[in-house]
């Protein structure tokens, strides 16, 4: 049977793809590309999102990945004279970006759902709803499901297989946006391109699951004096192999007689380099997904993006999230915003609450931004949810650097300013 299934691994995906869309119309033309998704692998083990996640590597990079750009404020401005922002809080776009994009779901969930689908499929959809006009809701679409086609006009059209039947979208009724990709309909997919790392990783890891069924031991061979005859041998497994296999019995005794010699098979895992490989593959895997490894919880090699906190979070806002936010926010631009209002109207992740660190650095920052006339004093304020007070929304600078002479002093009986000619007496 074994000879068989490597004969046809077709028989693999097929089972896999079955028990992975339960309730899809085998008729379903989307069928093909979902059976396509068990991607096969050199290590003989198939990789699936579903069993990429089942990786710690990957579930920690997509969680981090996720979780810190769904948990970020996602803005609605709108841009005034000299290029000024402010938030749009009476635009409709704002409370569906900010606050829930549909009854079903909270702002970080569906944001999470959008990330998870970028770091699996490389594609994200979510169906618009509207009342009239007027967008009111984004409602997610599996990514598994979904099939983007162009008809004779050039038109995007999607094709979303779903439990109730094939549906048919049009452009400018799905939210679609596109990972890293080569400019096509759809952006490339990660596991399908890592899925030779994966798969080694897969093996790996199910190499070490049974090594700790076994005991996490080398096998042996019992060296005998004697040639044993068949009851002999059904005594032996049934007595003395069996009682001591697996990892239940790990340290036991194991008692030697009638010239019986064990000896140890095989290389211990130390010296086959077994735990390096397993490292190495977490390594692989965080290259894949940008991530640096220190940051899953991988400390075995220092860090190269600066020390310090501050810089490490730098770095991946930078070279991680960055690319992520910047690909949502211009498909909000795109897809959600009427093109008579983009001019105006934009939409914006708030990235400065990761680069907070220590109380002591974060006040010399603010003491900078605000002495030199970047920031005022209420907007430090707001940063650090503390209401505002009357007169710190004015922009103030440090006078201390002024020639001489040219200095404005403040009398203490009145509090108006002195000219040069006065010394301050009463």
């Amino acid at each position: 049977m074994s000879d068989l299934n490597q004969r046809l691994p077709w028989r693999v995906r097929i089972k896999q793809v079955i028990q992975a869309t339960r309730g899809i119309n085998i008729a379903d033309p989307n069928l093909s590309k979902m059976m396509a998704a068990a991607y096969q692998t050199a290590s003989g083990k198939s990789v699936t999102p579903d069993s990429a996640m089942q990786l710690s590597t990957v579930w920690a990079c997509i969680r981090l990945i996720a979780e810190t750009a769904a948990t970020l404020p996602l803005i609605t401005y709108r841009r005034g004279a000299n290029n000024a922002r402010s938030a749009a809080t009476d635009h409709p776009l704002y409370a569906l970006l900010h606050d829930s994009p549909s009854a079903d779901y909270t702002a970080v969930e569906f944001w999470e759902f959008v990330l998870v689908c970028l770091g699996l499929w490389g594609n994200a959809y979510a169906e618009k709803e509207f009342i009239g006009k007027r967008l009111v809701a984004l409602t997610p679409l599996r990514c598994d499901l979904m099939n983007v086609e162009r008809n004779r006009d050039g038109e995007r059209i999607y094709r979303y297989s779903d439990p109730r039947g094939q549906r048919v979208l049009r452009e400018n009724e799905v939210f679609h946006v596109r990972g890293f990709g080569t400019g096509g309909l759809v952006g490339l997919s990660p596991i399908s391109f890592a899925r030779q790392s994966m798969g080694t990783a897969t093996a790996a890891e199910e190499h070490a699951g049974k090594m700790f069924a076994n005991g996490f031991r080398p096998s042996l061979i019992l060296k005998m004096s004697q040639i044993l005859t068949a009851p002999q041998r059904k005594d032996l497994r049934e007595n003395i192999i069996e009682p001591l296999s697996g990892s239940m019995n790990a340290g036991g005794v194991f008692l030697a007689e009638a010239g019986m010699d064990p000896v140890p098979v095989g290389m211990n895992p130390d010296d086959a380099q077994f735990l390096e490989t397993r490292q190495f593959h977490v390594e692989e895997l965080c290259r894949w997904f940008r991530v640096p490894p220190f940051m899953i919880g991988h400390t075995q090699k220092s860090t190269s993006w600066g020390t310090g906190l501050e810089q490490q979070m730098i770095g991946f806002l930078t070279f991680s999230l960055r690319p992520y936010l910047k690909r949502v926010e211009q498909a909000i631009s795109r897809s959600l915003i009427p093109p008579a209002e983009r001019g105006g109207i934009f939409a914006e992740f708030s990235v400065e609450g990761l680069l907070r660190t220590d109380s002591a650095a974060r006040a010399t920052f603010y003491q900078i931004m605000v002495s030199n006339g970047i920031y005022t004093r209420n907007e430090v304020r707001a940063f650090e949810n503390m209401p505002p007070l009357p007169g710190g929304d004015a922009l103030t600078v440090q006078a201390q650097n002024v020639p001489i002479g040219q200095q404005t002093t403040t009398s203490q009986n009145g509090g108006l300013p002195l000219d040069d000619n006065q010394d301050g007496a009463p």
